[in-house]
């Protein structure tokens, strides 16, 4: 994994703006730590971070190469998982490789298939081809957006980036938040919509699309989307191909020339991933693989159970972790130190995010980096095969609105009278967006058809939130974490599942619990779905909810000039008074009031002014 930037200017001579683009590069130094590069011409320039994992010595970035007098430069961010495959093919054209890296295989791909080598690919990755011959630049990110590319249009040129904080280092790019701006951080953050980069005029390439600048214009395409077909495998035949897609992708991802470890919870989605981990590592001579969990100073004393947190994870871990053979280790975190990496996540983000949900991720992700460069993780599993409560709620099933997010009086009450009167229309515009995009069968009824409607609001917003958070916080650390469940293989054959199948012997993740059921404890198959561990010791609440109110009352701040300090202050007297999470599972009152913290650190930082 890597950091990218790219600067193209058809009047401007780059080699003159050497310092800004000094400035951009650095930015990305925590994505890509081992190395750098840049590739400047004229009015084109080419930046990249390293993040060495696969063939140090012929890997390395900007790459050119050669095809007859046509001549190709690469920068490019992310990991193959089809390199060997694509090779191969690649050789029987006639093409030479002068080491094994797959940013070298990704660049003959471009140059013997050119736009159409995305369709070919199985990974996870970001990147941009300069075509100096045609003097035009190809842009392209991953069928699932596990990678992110953000860019910037202005009259005469244009920019991109793997972060926003790369765009804003260059002096083109203006520090302003818009009215939209507003509604994405304080109606639908942590979420965020897809292609828009909450700064203004800053856009986000979208998954499974590419690009082409000319130096001109900006032609956009979409290469990958979900079709819907019907599912013709039967009970036992879709069981047995769940298997061998979950063993298959995590098989491929185990690749590495670098030392690799998993995340464990004691979830059936970690344990899976470490189960057939385990057993690559025994059956090629590796050592124990190595498994790391989370926990949070004095958890065990305050956690309180609830619909989404049923259970903590500490004997399931335990469980898992004897029962495979792995090497374990546990990431205790203080309080203190959780709610001061509010700060960091959010240099890490560039927005706001979710809160302790991501500090306590980057501080994990710190621990983990000590010792090992690369991480299997098991995200994506419950937006993929329908794990989350508001899957099985048929009260709230059908309701026209993000289930992760049901009510947005929360929102409102801390919001000053007559700030963003149009948030609640802004969202649910949102939700009908991506209703309308869906692709259903002409038969389905309406549950099958709102299932699929699930299928996309969850694939679409709360896994791309997900995402972001998992790249930015481990990406700050220099650690590349890769997600098997996200495998677009496996997307495709869940999204045309019949529910019946998906939710077998109606239970979450019916089909993966039966598909592994042979290769987990019986404790761990069929154990209640408990999201990420957060933090529920009262200090932590106490640390927070006086940083917000010191926020509040600080003039200065412009996130005093929009909240009202009565009802963040009804918050903090009454936390359980919230009824439904801020967002997803596990943002209530604290986590909202470490929102505060952040949203005034992304105002403060980039010196953004709102327009």
């Amino acid at each position: 994994m890597c950091g990218i930037a790219g600067w193209l200017d058809r009047a401007t001579d780059l080699s003159e703006r050497l310092s800004v683009i000094h400035e951009m590069s650095e930015t990305l130094s925590r994505r890509g730590p081992d190395e750098h590069g840049t590739y400047v011409d004229k009015g084109v320039c080419l930046m990249h971070r390293r993040l060495t994992v696969i063939d140090p010595q012929n890997g390395k970035q900007p790459m050119t190469k050669k095809y007859g007098e046509k001549e190709y430069i690469i920068v490019y961010n992310g990991e193959l998982y089809n390199t060997e495959d694509l090779r191969r093919e690649l050789l029987l054209c006639g093409h030479n490789f002068e080491g094994h890296s797959d940013t070298e295989v990704l660049l003959t791909a471009f140059i013997e298939w050119g736009e159409e080598c995305v369709s070919k690919l199985n990974g996870i990755f970001a990147f941009g081809i300069y075509q100096k011959h045609l003097n035009k630049l190809f842009l392209a990110r991953d069928k699932m957006g596990v990678k992110p590319l953000f860019f910037y249009r202005y009259d005469g040129g244009f920019l991109f980036a793997s972060e926003i904080k790369t765009l804003l280092k260059n002096p083109l790019v203006k520090h302003e938040v818009d009215e939209k701006g507003l509604y994405e951080l304080l109606f639908v953050g942590p979420g965020r919509t897809s292609g828009q980069g909450v700064i203004k005029d800053v856009e986000e390439l979208l998954p499974g699309e590419c690009a082409v600048y000319d130096g001109y214009n900006l032609r956009r395409s979409k290469y990958f989307k979900l079709i819907a077909k019907e599912h013709e495998d039967n009970r036992e035949q879709t069981i047995e191909k769940v298997r061998f897609l979950l063993k298959d992708a995590i098989n491929r991802q185990l690749i590495s020339d670098v030392p690799l470890c998993t995340f464990l919870s004691g979830g059936l989605d970690s344990s899976i991933i470490s189960k057939v981990a385990a057993d690559y590592f025994h059956d090629h001579n590796r050592p124990l693989l190595t498994t790391y969990s989370v926990d949070y100073v004095d958890n065990q004393k305050y956690f309180q159970k609830s619909l989404f947190q049923p259970n903590s994870d500490r004997d399931y871990i335990g469980l898992i972790s004897g029962a495979i053979g792995s090497e374990h280790k546990e990431v205790i975190l203080n309080n203190e130190e959780l709610a001061d990496a509010l700060i960091d996540a959010t240099d890490a983000r560039d927005l706001p995010g979710m809160a302790d949900v991501d500090s306590s991720l980057l501080l994990f992700c710190k621990e983990v980096k000590k010792d090992y460069t690369v991480v299997l993780s098991g995200e994506c599993a419950d937006e993929v095969f329908g794990g989350y409560p508001w899957y099985h709620n048929k009260e709230i099933l059908f309701e026209e609105c993000f289930p992760w997010s049901r009510t947005l009086d929360v929102r409102r009450s801390i919001l000053k009278n007559g700030i963003l009167p149009y948030g609640e229309e802004y969202v649910h515009e949102k939700y009908l967006d991506t209703i309308k995009q869906t692709d259903k069968l002409p038969h389905e009824d309406k549950f099958d058809s709102r299932m699929r409607e699930m299928f996309m609001l969850n694939i679409n917003w709360f896994m791309q939130t997900l995402l972001d958070r998992k790249d930015r916080m481990s990406m700050y650390n220099g650690l590349e974490v890769r997600v098997p469940f996200c495998d677009y293989r496996i997307v495709e054959y869940a999204f045309n599942m019949p529910w019946s199948l998906k939710a077998l012997d109606g239970r979450e993740k019916g089909i993966v619990r039966k598909a592994m059921e042979n290769d987990l404890p019986y404790d761990i198959v069929w154990r209640k779905k408990s999201p990420y561990p957060k933090t529920h010791n009262p200090l932590y609440f106490k640390i927070v909810s006086e940083r917000a109110m010191n926020i509040l009352n600080d003039k200065k701040s412009l996130v005093s000039k929009l909240l009202s300090v009565e009802g963040v202050k009804a918050i903090i007297e009454n936390p359980d008074g919230i009824s439904a999470p801020w967002y997803g599972q596990l943002m209530r009152a604290p986590q909202i009031l470490a929102y505060i913290i952040q949203l005034d650190h992304f105002f403060t930082k980039y010196k953004i002014k709102l327009v």
